[in-house]
């Protein structure tokens, strides 16, 4: 597999459009630091960390609103052929605020507020609403 995240967001779109009540996904730290941040930003219900051989593996349970998942879509901007670096000042807003763009900094994982926020950029790895 040459992209990761790519493999994690389109495991949870074909998820959500399928109505799966969770989807299991092979774990490492960046996917378990978008886990989270999909749940802190109430895109998701919760997930849990089973210690599967030889990796684990990580269990995301989907979030829907009458009968639809709440993630409208999910999109990779940064990809390991072409790398796209943002300030602080120059991260780009999905849909005006009501999605998150999440962003990998010095500082860890954060969205596109948390990293103007901070005054902090980084990489644009993908945006979700």
């Amino acid at each position: 597999m040459t992209d990761p995240i790519a493999d994690f967001l389109t495991r949870i779109r074909n998820a959500g459009r399928a109505n799966h009540k969770h989807v299991d996904i092979p774990a490492s730290n960046m996917k378990a630091g978008l886990t989270e941040i999909l749940y802190k930003q109430n895109f998701i219900n919760g997930y849990s960390v089973l210690k599967d051989p030889p990796q684990g593996t990580i269990r995301i349970y989907l979030r829907y609103l009458e009968g639809e998942s709440v993630i409208k879509g999910l999109e990779r901007i940064s990809t390991p052929g072409l790398r796209l670096y943002k300030g602080a000042d120059d991260l780009p807003r999905t849909l005006n605020g009501l999605g998150i763009t999440i962003v990998s900094t010095p500082k860890g994982l954060l969205t596109d507020a948390q990293a103007r926020q901070e005054n902090v950029g980084g990489e644009v790895l993908c945006r979700i609403w």
